[in-house]
């Protein structure tokens, strides 16, 4: 896996998760669309952590500065 996300990008997915994850523990966000959520923001630190994201390889974008 060759990485394809920039710092930005990933820095940006990781708020979401973080304010995702505040909001169903506040109770905001409940039921069927909490859980939901929370797998997404799952995925977001997951693909920000490995700095790969498997969509942006299926659409062709690369959001990582080339050295």
């Amino acid at each position: 896996m060759k990485k394809n996300m920039g710092g930005l990008d990933r820095i940006v997915r990781i708020l979401a998760a973080i304010v995702i994850g505040i909001l169903y523990f506040t109770g905001v966000i409940q039921g069927t669309l909490g859980y939901v959520l929370l797998g997404l923001s799952a995925i977001f630190v997951l693909t920000s952590f490995v700095s790969f994201c498997p969509l942006y390889s299926i659409v062709g974008l690369n959001t990582c500065k080339v050295k």
